[in-house]
C-alpha cells in the first residue's frame, strides 16, 4: 500500500461547498487572531510577564495546529469531499498533529497553574513565576509532545496494512489508520489510552484543582462586580479546555463502534478546529490590556501612514 484515501464529509454531496466556505472563514479568522495576539506579545513590553507569554505561546500553537489539518481539509472539500494521501504524508500529518495537540494540553495545565499561583499566592508569584520557570514549562510542554508522538509514531511503523485504503475521516489521525491494519493492534490500543489518559487526563484534572482553588479565592473577593467579573473570565475558560479535553478523551478513551465512527468524526471538529478559534477570543482578546495594545497599534499604523 502507498496511499490512503480519506473520505471526509462525501455523504454532504453539494452541501460540500457550504461546508468549504464556514471552514474557509474560521479559519482565516483562526489565523488572524492568533498571529496578531502572537504580534501583540512580542511588540508590546507590558505584556511581557509569564501571563501573555503563555498566551503568545498558546497561539503560536494554535497558528500550527490549524495549519496542520485545515488546508489539507479545505483543498480535499473543495475537490468532492475525498483526497488521497500518500502512507509518509499521513504519517507525517498525524506527527505533527499529535506534536501539538499534546503540547496544548501541557500548555493549558500550565496556564491555569500561572493563573492559580498569580491569584492565590500574589506574594510568591515572581519567584515561583519567573523567565526561566517559564521558559522550562513551556519547554517542556513541547518536549513531552514530542516525546509521546514519538512513540505513537514507533508503533504505527510496526503495523502491517492489507486494505482497505478508506479511511472514514478528514484527517490524519490515529484509531481511523489502526482500524484499517491487519495486525495485531490489541498493543496499540493499549498504549493509546495509556497516552491519552497521561497526556490529557492528567492536565485536564491539574487544570480543574487549579480553578478550583482560584474559584475558592474569588467566593472570599468582597466587591461584587469583581467577584462576577471574575467568575465570568474562569467560567468562560473553563468552557473552552473542557471542551477541548473532554472531546479529546471521548474520542480516544472510550471503546470504538462502527456505529459511532461518523460521531467522533464531529467530535472530532471541536478539539481541531473550534477550540484554535476559541482560545485567541476566550483567553486574550477579552482581556483588558490586550485591547490596550491593539488600540495602540492600530494608532501607530495610522499615525505611519499617514506620515
Amino acid at each position: 500500500m502507498t496511499e490512503f484515501l480519506l473520505l471526509g464529509f462525501e455523504d454532504l454531496g453539494d452541501q460540500q461547498w457550504l461546508l468549504f466556505l464556514l471552514f474557509l472563514m474560521i479559519y482565516i479568522a483562526t489565523m488572524v487572531g492568533n498571529i496578531l495576539i502572537v504580534l501583540l506579545v512580542v511588540v508590546d513590553y507590558h505584556l511581557h510577564i509569564p501571563m501573555y507569554f503563555f498566551l503568545g505561546n498558546l497561539s503560536c500553537l494554535e497558528t500550527c495546529y490549524s495549519s496542520t489539518i485545515l488546508p489539507m481539509m479545505l483543498a480535499n472539500l473543495f475537490h468532492g469531499g475525498q483526497g488521497s494521501i500518500s502512507v509518509t504524508g499521513f504519517i507525517t500529518q498525524y506527527n505533527f498533529f499529535g506534536f501539538l495537540v499534546i503540547s496544548e494540553c501541557n500548555l493549558l495545565a500550565a496556564m491555569s497553574y500561572d493563573r492559580y499561583v498569580a491569584i492565590c499566592k500574589p506574594l510568591l508569584y515572581t519567584v515561583l513565576m519567573n523567565g526561566k520557570v517559564c521558559l522550562q514549562i513551556v519547554a517542556g510542554s513541547w518536549a513531552t509532545g514530542s516525546l509521546a508522538t514519538n512513540i505513537a509514531i514507533y508503533l504505527l511503523h510496526q503495523l502491517i496494512f492489507c486494505g482497505p485504503t478508506k479511511i472514514n475521516h478528514f484527517f490524519c489521525d490515529f484509531n481511523p489508520i489502526v482500524k484499517l491494519s491487519c495486525s495485531d493492534t490489541h498493543t496499540i490500543k493499549l498504549v493509546s489510552v495509556f497516552l491519552t489518559a497521561l497526556f490529557s487526563l492528567l492536565p485536564f484534572l491539574m487544570t480543574l484543582t487549579s480553578y478550583g482553588y482560584i474559584i475558592s479565592a474569588i467566593v472570599r473577593i468582597s466587591s461584587t462586580s469583581g467577584r462576577q467579573k471574575a467568575f465570568s473570565t474562569c467560567s468562560s475558560h473553563l468552557i473552552v479546555v473542557s471542551i477541548f479535553y473532554g472531546t479529546i478523551m471521548i474520542v480516544y478513551m472510550l471503546p470504538e463502534a462502527e456505529a459511532l465512527q461518523d460521531l467522533n468524526k464531529i467530535i472530532s471538529l471541536f478539539y481541531t478546529i473550534l477550540t484554535p478559534l476559541f482560545n485567541p477570543l476566550i483567553y486574550s482578546l477579552r482581556n483588558r490590556k490586550v485591547k490596550v495594545a491593539f488600540r495602540k497599534a492600530v494608532a501607530k499604523f495610522c499615525a505611519f501612514e499617514i506620515i
